[in-house]
């Protein structure tokens, strides 16, 4: 039996390795209200000594033409399992990208970073369109 099918990538590796942020029209433009998603199993690489850093992932938004469609967004924050980010950029980078793709008129990204070496860290970052 050769080893050759485990070098393969599984569907969901390929799916998150094409992830992006897919949107579909918010279907009440004009009314302002709230879009919480949690994303309580988010993992990347710390930068520094390659160790897994986890967090909780908190994007509360209020939509404007657009919404994020949730599978695309979970594949997306899969994507950085295998990154090497900071915890700072990591939430920025999320924020710049939720932007870029759903337009919002607001959106506010937590990183909840599970603690590491008795240090508990969380980044909050905002977005205010002009």
């Amino acid at each position: 039996m050769s080893d050759s099918t485990t070098e393969e990538m599984k569907y969901g590796e390929r799916k998150i390795a094409e992830g992006q942020l897919i949107t579909f029209p918010n279907p009440r433009p004009g009314r302002i209200y709230d879009i919480q998603i949690e994303m309580p199993e988010f993992t990347c690489k710390c930068p520094f000594s390659g160790y897994p850093d986890f967090a909780t992932i908190t994007l509360i938004y209020v939509p404007n033409e657009k919404i994020v469609e949730l599978k695309a967004i979970k594949l997306y924050i899969n994507g950085f399992r295998e990154r090497y980010i900071s915890h700072e950029e990591v939430v920025n980078v999320i924020l710049d990208d939720f932007v870029a793709a759903c337009d919002p008129l607001s959106a506010k990204i937590k990183g909840d970073f599970n603690p590491r070496g008795n240090v508990h860290m969380i980044v909050d970052v905002k977005y205010e369109k002009a």
